[in-house]
């Protein structure tokens, strides 16, 4: 930092401080809201197990069961509900389940169902079809509403709109690992063994298990939609609360480098007035 100050070294230096500052806030409220968001996590599987073990066991007892959520058919048209988040410094957060959808969808007739305002203007500014913009703010979609997606989709693929559903998120496997995924919901994988150790339960369904399981499957995938969301939000949290940390890291790095220069600068400007008193001495 030759011909700098010392004026503009501790001009630098207060400017990192407060930085790091920022940063190191942004971190603790990263981590506040990581702890609850695992919560959600943890208390919204109960309830899609349960939904997935019915569903499992009214095939599983109708070998001869059919029904239009079990139908392959020739896809045509796609919908993806893409999850991604408000704000950004989150790392990779947004862009890697944003590019993991592109490549996806690349030569395909797809709609996008946009969840987060990262989602909403990555598809737009790209001039890809987009369902509806209602969910552009990720923090304020509820649990009403993906049972209110997951039942609008239902019908829309029983009508024949699409061929095809799948689902775009960022699945959370620890505070240091968030991995993007997209899975499809639409049409349901049947299961073509079943499960070791395991037979079908003696269950009676009233009036009968078709019609159950034509009702279980719009609560089923509304609860596979807010796990996901769930599982999207504390990804988020930890995204973001890595970067803070490690922009904090790089701040102190910074601020210790500016320091030592500061130093420097300042003792050779004390030896050059020490120089220059002697010689006019």
């Amino acid at each position: 930092m030759a011909g700098v100050s010392t004026k503009d070294i501790k001009t630098r230096i207060r400017s990192m401080e407060s930085t790091k500052q920022i940063t190191k806030a942004m971190e603790m409220v990263a981590a506040s809201k990581l702890r609850h968001a695992q919560a959600r996590v943890e208390n919204s599987r109960p309830y899609f197990e349960i939904l997935y073990s019915t569903i499992h066991d009214i095939v599983e007892a109708n070998r001869d069961f059919s029904s239009p959520y079990l139908e392959n058919r020739p896809v045509k048209k796609i919908a993806y509900i893409v999850i991604a988040g408000d704000r950004g410094l989150a790392g990779g957060y947004n862009s890697n389940v944003l590019k993991l959808v592109q490549s996806e969808i690349e030569g395909k007739d797809v709609v996008i169902i946009p969840i987060g305002k990262k989602s909403t203007d990555y598809f737009s500014s790209r001039k890809i079809p987009v369902l509806t913009t209602v969910y552009s703010d990720a923090s304020a979609v509820s649990i009403g509403d993906c049972f209110s997606i997951a039942k609008q989709l239902s019908k829309a693929f029983l009508a024949g709109e699409f061929d095809e559903i799948r689902l775009a998120y960022t699945n959370f496997v620890s505070v240091l690992s968030q991995t993007p995924a997209s899975i499809r919901l639409l049409p349901l994988i049947r299961e073509t063994t079943g499960r070791e150790g395991t037979r079908p339960t003696d269950v009676l369904y009233e009036p009968d298990g078709e019609t159950v399981f034509q009702a279980v499957v719009p609560e089923y995938l509304g609860g596979v939609l807010y796990g996901a969301l769930c599982e999207s939000r504390a990804s988020e949290h930890a995204a973001r609360r890595t970067a803070m940390d490690s922009a904090t890291q790089n701040a102190e790095d910074m601020i210790a480098d500016l320091s030592l220069k500061y130093n420097q600068a300042r003792q050779a400007a004390i030896t050059q007035e020490i120089t220059e008193i002697v010689a006019g001495a």
